[in-house]
């Protein structure tokens, strides 16, 4: 396992800092589609000189009101815009991956997952096209699937080395209806990137590691000897630190 990343809002490194370089963390950069608008790439620079012990990087793009499958052509059209600003940040921060969501709902979409997927390939087909000109991969991360149905479809459909998946522990302890070993044999294959927290199935509450009741001694059996991206959503410092110690000992 290399050394986790630890979820940080780009607004917020200042703050944390000094935390950042007593723990040579390495970031998953959230980028919010307003901070995108606000901030300049000659000031990304700048952030990364301060981090001087030369972190890995993933990024973490913008979802709120984004639809990379979307009916609405134009609101396919905002997405891939905002979509594309990340990229260019990304030509700067050299990350390992970019974590999108896949902006399915099955209720949304009347159970149409066709409808969906038709969509989000046109849209992700030319992402990884620049996926690959910088060297980085994109995965998709699940939200509201009660199954990993989509996800596995979107991954057959594209079948690129550059396209792959975010499995997020809390996501599936809230939303899923199928097991933690028939979701995985359906998608490990396709897996780059764990985002770790944990909750007990009533919020999504981003506790550390073993403070709620997902299953990681199965997640972590199941996917052992795989090179994974291990990612820490803690919200607080405190837990931030406590799934760092815990990770130690898996």
């Amino acid at each position: 396992m290399i050394a986790p990343h630890i979820h940080m809002p780009y607004h917020r490194i200042g703050h944390y800092l000094s935390f950042i370089i007593e723990h040579k963390i390495n970031l998953e950069l959230y980028f919010s589609s307003n901070i995108l608008d606000e901030t300049n790439i000659s000031e990304i620079g700048k952030i990364l000189e301060n981090l001087s012990y030369n972190p890995s990087f993933t990024i973490h793009a913008p979802f709120m009101d984004l639809s990379p499958g979307a009916v609405d052509s134009r609101v396919r059209a905002v997405t891939i815009e905002r979509f594309n600003q990340v990229f260019s940040f990304a030509e700067i921060i050299k990350p390992k991956a970019i974590i999108f969501h896949s902006g399915y709902e099955k209720w949304k979409y009347a159970l149409k997952v066709d409808v969906w997927l038709e969509n989000s390939l046109k849209t992700w087909e030319e992402f990884i096209k620049r996926a690959k000109e910088i060297n980085t991969k994109i995965a998709i991360e699940n939200i509201f699937e009660d199954n990993p149905d989509n996800l596995r479809l979107l991954m057959e459909k594209l079948a690129s080395e550059y396209f792959g998946l975010c499995f997020d522990t809390g996501h599936f302890n809230l939303f899923s209806k199928t097991t933690l070993k028939d979701w995985l044999n359906q998608t490990k294959d396709y897996i780059f990137e764990l985002h770790l927290h944990d909750n007990n199935r009533t919020s999504d509450a981003h506790l550390a590691i073993g403070e709620g009741n997902f299953d990681f001694d199965t997640l972590f059996s199941e996917l052992k000897g795989k090179n994974i991206i291990y990612t820490i959503e803690g919200h607080t410092e405190q837990d931030v630190l406590k799934s760092l110690e815990r990770l130690e000992y898996i």
